[in-house]
C-alpha cells in the first residue's frame, strides 16, 4: 500500500538527520495517514479513504468532503477521489437543473 494521501497527494519526502556534530544521514518524512470514513451529502453515502491528518483538517475547514473535492485539483487526487469528484459534480448539476425547472 502506497503512503500517499488520497485527497492531497501528499507523500513521502526525504531529507537528512543532522547531528550536533553536523553529521548527515538520510531519512524519510512519512505523512500521518489515517483510514477515515467521510460522508458525501450530495450522494448520501459514506466513503472510506486513506487521508493525511492535514487533509482531514482541510476537509473540515472547507465544509465537508463535497466542498473539498469541488475545489481540489484533479492531478492531486487519487483515481478513487477523481471518480468521486465526477459523481458529485454530476449529481449537483442534476439537482441544480431540476430546482431551476421547478
Amino acid at each position: 500500500m502506497s503512503r500517499i494521501c488520497e485527497l492531497t497527494g501528499k507523500g513521502i519526502m526525504s531529507g537528512n538527520n543532522v547531528s550536533h556534530a553536523n553529521n548527515k544521514s538520510r531519512r524519510k518524512f512519512v505523512p500521518n495517514l489515517n483510514h477515515v470514513t467521510l460522508m458525501s451529502e450530495a450522494l448520501g453515502q459514506r466513503y472510506r479513504l486513506r487521508v493525511s491528518s492535514a487533509a482531514l483538517r482541510s476537509v473540515e475547514h472547507r465544509g465537508g468532503l463535497d466542498a473539498f473535492l469541488m475545489k481540489a485539483k484533479e492531478n492531486e487526487l487519487s483515481m478513487r477521489a477523481r471518480l468521486l469528484k465526477r459523481q458529485i459534480a454530476k449529481k449537483t448539476a442534476e439537482t441544480g437543473s431540476s430546482e431551476a425547472a421547478a
